[in-house]
């Protein structure tokens, strides 16, 4: 029983340490990462992969950020709301557009 206790306030500490704040430092509420909608750039599959559509992608979608995805690539599973991924193949046309 008294080991317990012991180790109790111990566990309480470490994970007081991960809680989050609701404000930044300044103050001010941490804003919300935007959200990715793929839903309206379907269109652009077929087209050429280039920089110029990446922009594009990037301002139809609201995604914060694009992965492009080569042929024969392997990619990490992660899911993250603010990203766009971008597939082509050989010839650099686009063949999936999808978020996360």
């Amino acid at each position: 029983m008294i080991r317990r206790m012991a180790v109790t306030p111990a566990a309480l500490l470490i994970l007081a340490g991960c809680a989050t704040m609701g404000e930044t430092e300044n103050g001010e509420m941490p804003s919300t990462p935007k959200q990715c909608d793929d839903s309206k750039v379907q269109r652009f599959i077929g087209m050429q992969a280039t920089a110029e559509i990446a922009q594009e992608l990037l301002q139809v979608t609201g995604a914060e950020t694009l992965r492009w995805a080569p042929p024969r690539t392997a990619l990490t599973m992660d899911f993250r709301a603010e990203r766009l991924t971008v597939s082509y193949d050989d010839d650099m046309a686009i063949t999936r557009i999808n978020c996360g």
